[in-house]
């Protein structure tokens, strides 16, 4: 199983996303990247931050966690709180092949095709409703 940790930076009701195109889809992902040989998850997220996004973040507490199930592979997510230290996101797209950022409206989480798939998740958590941080397997549309 492939492990992902991804970072949930949110300003004046927005929450940081990278914008891809698939197909005739848009699909907005959190920020985060795959984990390297002998690498925390959070230093991981203040790795690709730097390498994809051009900023330094602090990676706060983990604020759920669940897996997405293929039948060629498996991915656990890890989403964790996070703050912009240092820097302005900017593309680069030597590391990434994100289309845009995007600084989606918090009320437009339901509404927008996420990777992972936990828009009802953060939204419960920014309630304070999440009850378990482990929200299982996450059922995840393809594109």
């Amino acid at each position: 199983m492939k492990v992902r940790p991804a970072i949930l930076i949110i300003k004046d009701e927005k929450i940081l996303t990278m914008q891809y195109r698939y197909g005739n889809q848009d699909v907005y992902n959190l920020p985060g990247g795959n984990l390297e040989l002998f690498e925390t998850m959070a230093n991981t997220l203040a790795r690709e931050m730097v390498e994809e996004l051009c900023i330094e973040v602090s990676v706060g507490k983990m604020i759920l966690i669940g897996e997405v199930v293929q039948e060629s592979k498996s991915t656990l997510h890890a989403v964790f709180e996070g703050k912009i230290m240092n820097g302005t996101p900017v593309l680069n797209p030597e590391e990434t092949s994100a289309q845009s950022i995007v600084w989606l409206p918090v009320e437009e989480l339901m509404q927008r095709n996420l990777y992972p798939n936990v828009g009802k998740f953060i939204l419960q958590h920014l309630e304070n409703k999440l009850e378990n941080p482990y929200v299982g397997p996450i059922e995840q549309v393809w594109f």
